[in-house]
């Protein structure tokens, strides 16, 4: 066994990165899903029922990177799993004063809303929103006869913010496949201009993945789509071959992916072959992706757990802070973690600062209350893209003005009560990721590994034979490089774990070579075979 400690860097946790390609789209969501029903408690002067309608709204957030047809099916699952969790903290706080208690059911429900929205890899902002949720839920005075109509408001916003989020397909409904090959053409750019950088590579094979993903999930093939099926053919050619690739032309194809305008001709290719097959990671069962997910799972039902019985301890009202402080830690390893743990005290503190420099103006009234929680609402999606910490400056005082819907607080103790759980709720937090070890990350990296060899034999089988039928080909060559992504993915989690047997850092690195130019030349005899097929 290895126990060496992982790297726990400073440097560079607070740097800020270009903000992503459509931030616009989930800030503008967030205060278009949210406003109206906020208004509307205002105008009937009910807005001590904002958190319920918040609920719903904030599922605005979720699924922006996926095309429409996914989306819709994503965003019933967020909304559905928000009214779950939503239900759960209802009916817990009907049934119970005990905070204690109260602070057990959060930390649980916390360590299942992790688990599920990694396994199901609903992407940004994660696990998060559900425990902030459910969380504050179970502090909200309840009871069983009221949890109905709370519910229902919950959903009526729900219904309302997947409408939001389903409304761009009708101005630019092939814009999130077009967005990926784009990103897979620019990736694909820069490793032909540095071939022997590993990463850029990782990086690239990452994205042709992802738009390959994008893609089949997209719905009908309708002529587009099958145009940028050939777009993200000349992405893995470049790969397979970036000595012969132009990384101009990859790019200026993807700039004209910008837009509404046609999709860029390539040179016909022929049919694409299995564009309709489903790729092997997607159809691994969701059970099965909850396995690997048991440390991640228990660190944070403990750490949840343990940050909410020091803040009762410390005599905060609000446990549930430290509660969602804690839940907001944890990534895919410790190094991931910790960083993400600097992130959020900085950010808190920060906004914490923010909060008392608002609140005058939002202590004016209740409409310029909910003003300002919208304007939070937008900034923290728009920023926290860059980095988590920047984002925070504005989710804090979001939720501090939040809590005072039912009423306006004493602004001091708020900000007393913030400052406390957030520091409680990172350290504690952290303490808890050092004491669940993930021992399993080490075994993923073998069973990754034994992926990529089988795939790598039977596609070598293949392309072994004189003239090996294009269909059966292009399927292996599919699961060897899903199964290259994945390995690469594991890798990386596990590299910042601790307490560990030593990684097989050299295993690794022959087997992606191995398996690169094996899908190198996999790529290469398709698409000389389908050239030889369109010849006159």
């Amino acid at each position: 066994m290895s126990s060496a400690t992982p790297r726990l860097p400073l440097a560079g946790v607070l740097r800020l990165g270009r903000p992503s390609d459509i931030w616009f789209k989930p800030a503008l969501s967030v205060v278009v899903a949210v406003a109206p029903p906020n208004l509307t408690l205002l105008a009937l002067g009910r807005l001590d029922l904002a958190m319920y309608t918040m609920a719903g709204s904030l599922c605005a957030l979720y699924a922006h990177n996926r095309p429409y047809a996914a989306r819709a099916r994503a965003l019933t699952w967020v909304v559905l799993g928000m009214l779950t969790g939503l239900a759960v903290a209802l009916v817990a706080a009907s049934l119970t004063t005990s905070a204690v208690a109260l602070v057990t059911v959060g930390a649980l429900l916390a360590a299942a809303q992790k688990a599920l929205c990694d396994a199901a890899r609903i992407g940004p902002p994660g696990n998060v929103i559900f425990t902030f949720i459910s969380s504050a839920a179970l502090f909200a005075p309840q009871t069983l006869a009221q949890v109905p109509g709370h519910l229902a408001l919950a959903a009526a916003a729900g219904v309302w913010a997947w409408l939001i989020g389903m409304a761009p397909g009708q101005i630019r409904p092939h814009g999130p496949e077009r967005r990926a090959t784009a990103h897979a053409l620019r990736t694909a750019a820069a490793y032909a201009e540095k071939p022997d950088d590993p990463r850029a590579r990782a990086a690239a094979a990452a994205a042709v993945q992802a738009a390959w993903q994008a893609l089949l999930s997209a719905g009908a093939r309708t002529e587009p789509r099958r145009a940028l099926d050939r777009l993200v053919v000349r992405a893995e050619v470049a790969l397979a071959a970036p000595a012969d690739a132009d990384p101009e032309r990859l790019r200026a194809w993807a700039r004209d992916l910008r837009g509404n305008g046609p999709v860029p001709r390539t040179e016909d290719r022929g049919e694409l072959l299995g564009i309709d097959a489903e790729l092997s990671l997607e159809s691994v069962p969701l059970w099965r992706r909850l396995g690997p997910l048991a440390p991640l799972a228990l660190r944070t039902a403990l750490g949840c757990a343990l940050a909410g019985y020091a803040s009762l301890a410390f005599g905060v009202g609000r446990p549930y802070w430290a509660l969602v402080t804690a839940a907001s830690l944890y990534q895919a390893n410790l190094t991931l973690t910790w960083s993400r743990g600097v992130q959020r005290v900085v950010g808190n503190l920060a906004g914490v600062l923010l909060f008392a420099a608002v609140v005058p103006l939002a202590h004016l009234g209740p409409a310029a209350l909910v003003l300002c929680c919208l304007a939070f609402n937008f900034g923290a999606e728009a920023l926290i893209s860059r980095n988590y910490w920047l984002g925070s400056v504005c989710v804090t005082p979001m939720a501090l003005l939040i809590t005072e819907f039912a009423g306006f607080q004493e602004p001091g103790r708020l900000i007393t009560e913030r400052v406390v759980d957030t520091v409680v709720g990172a350290l504690v937090g952290f303490v808890a990721a050092l004491a669940v070890t993930n021992r399993r990350a080490g075994d993923r990296i073998e069973h990754a590994l034994s992926a990529v060899d089988r795939a790598r034999e039977r596609t070598a089988r293949l392309l072994a034979e004189p003239y090996p039928a294009p269909a059966p080909l292009e399927s292996v060559r599919r699961t060897l490089a899903a199964a290259l992504v994945e390995l690469r993915a594991t890798v990386d989690a596990a590299s910042g774990e601790w307490w560990q047997r030593a990684l097989p850092q050299e295993r690794v690195v022959l087997a992606e070579q191995a398996g690169h130019r094996t899908l190198a030349a996999t790529t290469r005899r398709l698409t000389s075979a389908t050239t030889e097929d369109v010849r006159p």
